[in-house]
């Protein structure tokens, strides 16, 4: 069934989907400041969900192993490598290298003296110099490493350019004006009380309506079963009070869950540090209930442009159009048919 949609609609969607006195809204504020990429949040969702493995092969350009949201993969942690000045993350100068401290008396007797054993003991390299003390200030080839520089440091160049990690734990938004539930035919889509948007397994028949109609490429259909699956936000989890199971098992709380004001307000605050704290990159993605889906149950914190994360950058509900659609489609059968009755009154006998 549609959503009633009212310019003056309610911040709580429940109610505009027919729910009396619904509770607050709830969602998810996702911080990826503050994300390890530690794919708690990916095992938990599937622990308790009972969602299918999918796939532990390696992509072949970063650690991620699942690629995107998927009906088995409900969580998806996203690792973005960038090559650019990394700024407030570069690490402090190590010890021995030309901008850090001086190493100690000690490490440098130590350098000395693993120098001068090379090829003499099993396992060494050998090697014709032995390494003086002080070596250290020139790298830790004396352990097999490739030197003291961190990587993509250049030599005269002003601070460090190297990569730069971006994790995003990604998942279902669970949008305010939500195109799935428009498109679902058989009301396996619905809208709960605490404003989230569920599939009821046992009633989807595999139309597939719903995988086109979502601006974020986020339901999918299960290979071998035909039905569409996403994040459910753990309604069996919520409706007995209980937090959803990726927000429990993150270490790092970069998934928080609650009211959807209150992470809001919360959200705020976190940009206005972040930006005082000199991270002005930082910005809010999805909170916003003016955008072109009514604001989103799951919104974001992110360190660069949506695109980045694989996130569109202005994403609209697909079915918005479509009440006007109709309306001219009513209007111009309307007008064929008033032209046949037409044409057919005024043929002369």
């Amino acid at each position: 069934m549609v959503e009633t949609r009212r310019s003056d609609a309610p911040v709580n969607p429940a109610e505009e989907s027919g729910h009396l006195d619904p509770p607050p809204r709830m969602g998810f504020f996702t911080d990826t400041s503050v994300c390890i990429g530690c794919k708690a949040c990916e095992v938990a969702c599937k622990e308790w969900n009972l969602v299918p493995e999918s796939g532990l092969d390696l992509l072949g350009m970063s650690y991620d192993n699942t690629g995107a949201l998927t009906a088995n993969s409900w969580r998806h942690v996203a690792f973005v490598e960038q090559p650019r000045r990394v700024g407030w993350q570069s690490s402090p100068p190590m010890a021995g290298t030309p901008s850090g401290p001086p190493i100690s008396p000690a490490t440098a007797e130590a350098a000395a003296r693993v120098g001068t054993d090379q090829g003499t003991s099993p396992g060494l390299p050998p090697g014709p110099d032995p390494a003086p003390a002080g070596r250290m200030a020139e790298g830790t080839q004396f352990l097999g490493m490739p030197g003291t520089e961190l990587p993509g440091r250049e030599e005269g160049r002003d601070g460090r350019a190297d990569l730069r990690w971006l994790m995003m734990s990604d998942v279902c938004k669970h949008c305010t004006h939500a195109a799935c539930l428009d498109v679902c035919p058989t009301g396996s889509l619905f809208r709960t009380e605490f404003g989230t948007v569920v599939v009821q397994e046992d009633i989807c028949n595999g139309c597939g309506y719903c995988i086109p109609a979502c601006p974020y490429g986020v339901i999918d259909q299960r290979k071998g079963d035909g039905r569409a699956w996403k994040c459910t936000l753990c309604y069996d989890r919520i409706g007995a009070g209980r937090t959803p199971a990726c927000a429990q098992a993150c270490p790092t709380e970069s998934i928080q869950y609650g009211e959807l004001d209150e992470l809001r307000d919360r959200a705020r605050a976190r940009v206005e540090r972040l930006h005082a704290d000199g991270v002005t990159e930082a910005r809010l993605y999805g909170h916003d209930p003016d955008d072109g889906v009514g604001g989103d149950g799951a919104f974001f914190l992110l360190l660069d442009e949506p695109e980045v994360y694989g996130l569109p950058p202005d994403p609209v509900v697909t079915t918005r159009d479509l009440p006007r659609m109709w309306r001219r489609a009513g209007l111009a059968a309307l007008t064929m048919t008033a032209a046949a009755v037409a044409a057919f009154v005024g043929r002369p006998r």
